[in-house]
C-alpha cells in the first residue's frame, strides 16, 4: 500500500533529480565544447553522462540517455578518446565496447586541459621559429617590426615550454585539489598577485 503523501514527494524528488541531471549535462556540454576543438556540446554531455553513471556505458546506452543518434555519439567519443578524456573497454564475453572516463571527473578534464595547453605551447614555439626562419635576414622597417614581434612571441612561448620541462605533469587525470594542497599558500598568493590587473 502506497501512501499518497509519499507518492507526491517521490514524484517531486524525481522531478528535482531530472532537472539537476539536465543542468549538469547541459553545463558540462557547453564547458567542454568551448574548451576542446573537435568536441561538440554533445561530447561534453557524454562526459557528464559517464560521470553520473559511475560505470562504463555502451554507445547504445549513451545514445538513449542523451536522446541522440549513435553516429553523433560515436563521433564525439572518438574525439574524447583522442583528447585523453574517455577510454574504450570491452568486458570478456561482451559483443560491444563500453566507454568510461579515464579518471575521476573533473580530474580527467584538468589533465586534458594541461595536455592541450602543453601542445599549444609546443605548436607556438614551432610556428614562431618557422616564421622567423621564413623571414630570414630580410631588411627594412616592416621586416624589423615583424622580427621583433616574432622574437618576443618565441621568447614567451619558450619560457612556458621551460616550465613544462621543469615541472612535468603526468599524462592523464590531475587532482587539482591535491596540487593546490601541496603548494604553499604564500606561493599561491604571489601568483595571484602577479595576475592582478595593474
Amino acid at each position: 500500500m502506497v501512501k499518497p503523501a509519499k507518492t507526491a514527494e517521490s514524484a517531486r524528488d524525481r522531478d528535482a533529480v531530472l532537472r539537476a541531471r539536465a543542468a549538469m549535462l547541459e553545463g558540462v556540454g557547453r564547458e567542454i565544447a568551448a574548451s576542446f576543438p573537435g568536441i561538440t556540446r554533445l561530447g561534453g554531455q557524454v562526459v557528464a553522462a559517464l560521470y553520473l553513471a559511475d560505470r562504463a556505458l555502451s554507445m547504445d546506452e549513451l545514445a538513449e540517455e542523451l536522446g541522440r543518434a549513435k553516429s553523433n555519439v560515436f563521433a564525439n567519443l572518438r574525439a574524447l578518446e583522442a583528447a585523453g578524456i574517455v577510454e574504450r573497454t570491452r568486458a570478456t564475453g561482451k559483443r560491444h565496447d563500453a566507454f568510461a572516463l579515464r579518471g575521476k571527473y573533473p580530474d580527467v578534464i584538468v589533465g586534458a586541459y594541461i595536455a592541450r595547453l602543453r601542445q599549444v605551447v609546443s605548436d607556438k614555439v614551432s610556428l614562431s621559429e618557422r616564421a622567423l626562419g621564413l623571414l630570414g635576414d630580410a631588411r627594412g622597417a616592416e621586416a624589423e617590426a615583424l622580427r621583433a614581434k616574432l622574437t618576443t612571441l618565441l621568447r614567451k612561448y619558450q619560457r612556458f615550454a621551460e616550465v613544462y620541462a621543469r615541472f612535468p605533469v603526468p599524462a592523464g587525470p590531475v587532482d587539482l585539489e591535491q596540487v593546490l594542497d601541496a603548494v604553499p599558500m604564500e606561493m599561491l598568493i604571489a601568483v595571484a598577485e602577479t595576475l592582478r590587473p595593474r
